[in-house]
């Protein structure tokens, strides 16, 4: 059957995903003894061909794979595209001395690329990060066979078999029940204008008296730092200037070996002047 499949001359189908997945359907699956020759040949040849047909038999394990996944309201056809991704990375890595049928191999990278499919765009903001999030919201979303709320048994037991607290799972479960809102209405009449966040939330970055009122503070914290710096002492307000103000900066040592005093005085002189300079910014 791998000569089979070899001489056939597969051209994926454009259009709809049921024309795909008759196309896949047609794909000859490999025996063990075919397998094992391709996964052999790239392994250690790196033979391409042998990558192109082993890709080729597996197209509808994805395709099974992918059809796990549809309530998560995202397009078949995408989950399906990423599982593919999941199969190449599987074929490549896969080492044919471990003692197992590539399918084997490849569903965890199939599922590993869907998921992360899934997690980016489930909802606009990740509700998972984490691997223990990760695991937390497949398994939940498996576990809730409705809309509703689990209840407090079913929180326990959900916590004792993922060892996590319960806690952990109501946080996902609110996570999983939070809706994607946008931000102007889609329908402009009174009520979506009043519900939507564009009308409740405000941009203040243009506002004139806002803007007025940081230049202002912003310049009488300029005033007060260089009312405080001309009121130091003239040692103190060296320090201060080789320490922050210049380019290159002045070490301690430098500074002791100037003012002809030790580096941890140095060091007080600058703690003393800085929390001059605090206080007279806080008031």
């Amino acid at each position: 059957m791998g000569k089979n499949l070899q001489k056939l001359q597969f051209a994926a189908p454009i259009g709809s995903l049921e024309a795909y997945i008759h196309w896949v359907n047609q794909i000859p699956l490999l025996s063990v003894e075919e397998e094992k020759e391709l996964t052999h040949n790239l392994y250690y040849n790196g033979d391409l061909e042998a990558a192109r047909q082993l890709i080729l038999s597996h197209l509808r394990f994805v395709i099974r794979v992918a059809k796990g996944y549809g309530g998560y309201g995202l397009p078949q056809s995408d989950l399906i595209q990423e599982g593919n991704i999941g199969l190449m990375k599987a074929v490549k890595r896969f080492n044919p001395e471990v003692g197992v049928r590539l399918v084997s191999f490849a569903v965890h990278w199939i599922k590993a690329e869907i998921h992360e499919f899934i997690l980016k765009n489930w909802k606009i903001v990740k509700v998972a990060t984490t691997k223990a999030q990760r695991k937390l919201f497949f398994n939940l979303r498996k576990a809730s066979k409705n809309l509703t709320w689990f209840s407090q048994k079913e929180v326990q037991d959900l916590a004792n078999d993922l060892k996590v607290s319960e806690k952990d799972v109501r946080k996902m479960e609110a996570r999983l029940h939070l809706q994607d809102e946008t931000f102007d209405p889609l329908i402009q009449d009174d009520d979506s204008e009043r519900q939507s966040p564009a009308h409740y939330l405000e941009d203040h970055r243009y506002d004139p008296a806002r803007t007025l009122e940081a230049e202002d503070w912003s310049e009488s914290r300029e005033q007060k730092l260089h009312l405080v710096m001309a009121n130091l002492d003239e040692r103190s307000k060296d320090i201060l200037q080789q320490r922050w103000l210049v380019d290159k900066k002045a070490t301690l040592h430098e500074l002791a070996s100037k003012y002809n005093v030790s580096a941890e005085r140095i060091r007080q002189l600058e703690k003393n002047a800085m929390n001059k300079i605090k206080e007279s910014l806080h008031n």
